[in-house]
């Protein structure tokens, strides 16, 4: 198994893993979003996953983008790989409102994380999970 970066541990929330990646939730209450992890180590980029890895990623990001989108009624959806601060390689899936507290700008710097109540981040966690449920391999 793919060890986390330490980052990625402390700032999300386990949702369950898909043949390829493991899928989190960001702790922060401001935006529904979540992560996705190749279990791959070492890869810190998308074009140093093979042929077949880079397929199922897009494929995988479009999976839990959608899910997502269809939860909260997502506007507009961000879909990044930015890692410039978290090196090991992961894909952000945001969803985004014109209300939201950085619309239209980047979520990234604008504001610090706000912390959700424990019930709350476990109903997202869980409502994504259930979404995602027919395609998931491990919890």
């Amino acid at each position: 198994m793919t060890v986390l970066d330490p980052r990625i541990e402390a700032d999300s929330a386990p949702v369950g893993r898909l043949p390829l990646c493991h899928v989190r939730w960001m702790r922060d209450a401001r935006y529904p979003w979540a992560l996705l992890v190749p279990e791959r180590p070492g890869v810190r980029e998308i074009h140093e996953l093979d042929e077949r890895d880079r397929h199922v990623l897009i494929d995988e990001s479009a999976l839990v983008a959608s899910a997502l989108s269809r939860i909260v009624s997502a506007h507009k959806m961000n879909v990044a790989a930015i890692g410039n601060v978290v090196a090991q390689l992961h894909v952000h899936v945001v969803a985004r409102f014109p209300t939201d507290d950085a619309w239209p700008r980047p979520v990234w710097g604008v504001h610090p994380a706000l912390p959700y109540d424990p019930e709350t981040l476990e109903a997202r966690v869980a409502s994504l999970r259930n979404a995602l449920a027919p395609r998931l391999v491990d919890l």
